[in-house]
């Protein structure tokens, strides 16, 4: 391949930065040139589409969000989208791509291989939910993030002997939450994996409050939701004040850790050296640790296993 693209789709995660810089770096020193796509599959699309070198990404390793900007892009979900990206791609002699986002990502990045443009997709999004590996980029710096958010509110929370029922982001799982939960000595965590008892929290934090526990941290994650309610729940029955906190997009932003901006520049990388052997309709990601890639087509159709275990770990430590 002469020449490859780059871009970023969905929501942004801390760490694509990096991943751009990998991807336009590596394919450099392969000898390939490089252009950049601007608002994911909109700008392929529109064509807005950019010349990317060495300079164009110093910098960046250590900047939140994605410098390509993203989008959504219901259009291109439609054959005249399609039919239009195809023609970019031909108009800037882009051989092949790589795209750094989710499972929707990855699905644009199917349909674009199955017109004949090889794609290598990257895994990016805070809530490490894509089946096909076990860690995104992102993750670990949402996860910090939301700590130090909720360690901020305990102090508030431990001065007023009060609950503080914190929301953190995790739609459709609850990696981040539980994660967080543990780490932040949540007394209990609440994941769409799991069906809610608000009873047994009530009755968990009462046995705490028997034992002199006089604060406590409920970690929701946005799938289950709520928090307001189930706040007022427990101020209820146990007599507590109780407090909702919503952290919202602000596990999105900040510069990445030093494990994002590492698995980032590791996946971006691997996913050039691919198209550069000519291999697109692949995945990249990571399995027991070590670098992996799939099949498009096999990776959608994996199913990502919670782990229980964690929650377990959790409940047994947080008495």
């Amino acid at each position: 391949m002469k020449t490859i693209g780059v871009l970023t789709s969905g929501g942004d995660a801390p760490g694509m930065n990096a991943a751009i810089r990998a991807v336009v770096r590596t394919a450099i020193s392969l000898g390939m040139n490089v252009k950049g796509i601007r608002r994911g599959y909109n700008g392929l699309i529109e064509g807005d589409v950019i010349d990317l070198d060495l300079r164009s990404v110093s910098d960046i390793i250590h900047r939140g969000g994605t410098f390509l900007y993203t989008a959504r892009s219901p259009k291109f979900k439609t054959e005249e989208g399609m039919k239009l990206a195809i023609e970019n791609c031909k108009k800037f002699g882009i051989d092949g791509i790589v795209v750094i986002g989710g499972d929707g990502s990855y699905r644009g990045a199917r349909d674009l291989s199955n017109h004949g443009i090889p794609c290598v997709g990257v895994p990016g999004t805070i809530d490490n939910d894509i089946s096909s590996t076990e860690y995104t980029i992102g993750f670990d710096t949402a996860m910090n993030t939301a700590m130090e958010m909720v360690d901020r509110i305990r102090d508030t929370a431990q001065s007023h002997d009060r609950c503080s029922v914190v929301e953190v982001m995790g739609r459709h799982a609850g990696y981040i939450a539980v994660q967080t939960g543990i780490a932040v000595g949540a007394t209990a965590i609440l994941v769409p994996e799991i069906p809610v008892n608000v009873e047994d929290i009530v009755e968990k934090i009462k046995k705490s409050n028997k034992t002199g526990k006089k604060h406590f941290i409920i970690v929701v994650a946005e799938g289950v939701g709520k928090v307001e309610e189930l706040a007022d729940i427990i101020e209820e029955k146990t007599g507590i004040e109780s407090r909702a906190t919503v952290l919202g997009h602000v596990q999105r932003g900040g510069s990445p850790t030093v494990r994002d901006r590492v698995c980032a520049t590791d996946l971006g990388n691997a996913a050039v050296h691919l198209l550069n052997k000519g291999i697109g309709n692949r995945v990249v990601g990571y399995k027991d640790g070590a670098l992996v890639n799939y099949d498009i087509f096999e990776a959608l159709n994996m199913e990502k296993q919670f782990d229980f275990d964690m929650v377990e770990v959790a409940h047994e430590t947080s008495i």
